[in-house]
């Protein structure tokens, strides 16, 4: 039997409620996931306010590799679903809310949230936990984005590759999130092990944000580097990184990616005036 999920153009990923009256941000339905309706630094400042309220949450930023695998991995989409926020980090997302009649404000990628966040943290006295990434990576990126003496507020870890199967590597994980309780926790491993590392990680620090955010940890560090803005801007950043890293990306983006995206743009457009408003939307 194929895992791969049948969503009606009016189906629902779960309404993502929260509890204790706490805020809720507007979505968009696209392709049965609801997508958040706001800009980064709308997101960035709902996040600060949360975690110093003391009010956990999650969030995962979907492009076309995530949300391709939470159609058709059941499995995936069990692990995700208790997700707070999720973010149209795929240009083709956005432009398939365009083609449904339901357009999202933005793209909003965790690399620019990451950047953006980790700023506005740090102005708030949060806590901050970096997770994962190339080794050094985190360290230097904190070092970037933070002023001389921020890094007292951070504390980062970089574990060895397989840690999640070596209980000594997760003992030393989860002791930081214990001893630490940051406010916001980035992880930067990748899908769909960041998300599976983050849904076994919550427990030990419910009060918390966190955030899978893939190599963005290399971005800021200047490790990988980012492709430039035109290309972010007309959905041709998948390239600049398939010439990066052809070996590990070619089946994604050649194989899966591109006919999945163009799946995604024709469902879009057959769905238009039949999407419900996501929640809080504006009539």
């Amino acid at each position: 039997m194929s895992d791969t999920a049948s969503f009606a153009p009016g189906a629902t990923a779960g309404d993502g409620a929260r509890p204790g009256g706490a805020a809720v941000l507007p979505t968009v339905r696209v392709d049965g996931l609801d997508f958040v309706a706001s800009t980064v630094p709308q997101v960035s400042a709902h996040i600060v306010a949360e975690a110093g309220a003391g009010r956990g949450g999650w969030v995962v930023t979907p492009n076309i590799d995530i949300l391709r695998r939470w159609r058709v991995d059941a499995a995936f989409r069990a692990v995700v679903e208790s997700a707070t926020i999720f973010t149209a980090d795929g240009r083709p997302i956005v432009w398939a809310s365009q083609l449904q009649g339901t357009p999202l404000p933005a793209r909003l990628t965790g690399s620019d949230l990451f950047v953006r966040l980790v700023g506005e943290a740090h102005a708030a006295g949060l806590r901050i936990a970096l997770i994962g990434g190339n080794e050094g990576a985190a360290e230097a990126a904190a070092a970037k984005l933070l002023p001389d003496g921020g890094a007292e507020r951070v504390r980062c870890l970089c574990p060895p590759f397989g840690f999640e199967q070596q209980p000594a590597e997760m003992a030393r994980l989860e002791q930081l999130l214990v001893d630490w309780q940051p406010h916001i926790v980035f992880i930067g491993l990748g899908s769909p092990k960041q998300e599976k590392l983050i849904a076994r990680l919550r427990p030990l620090a419910p009060r918390a944000w966190y955030l899978g955010v893939g190599v963005s940890f290399s971005f800021v560090a200047g490790d990988v580097k980012r492709a430039p803005g035109w290309m972010q801007r007309s959905g041709l950043e998948w390239v600049h990184r398939l010439v990066q890293e052809p070996g590990r990306l070619a089946r994604r983006y050649l194989v899966d990616g591109i006919p999945f995206a163009v799946g995604l743009l024709w469902r879009a457009r057959l769905a238009r005036g039949r999407v419900p408003q996501g929640r809080g939307a504006a009539p």
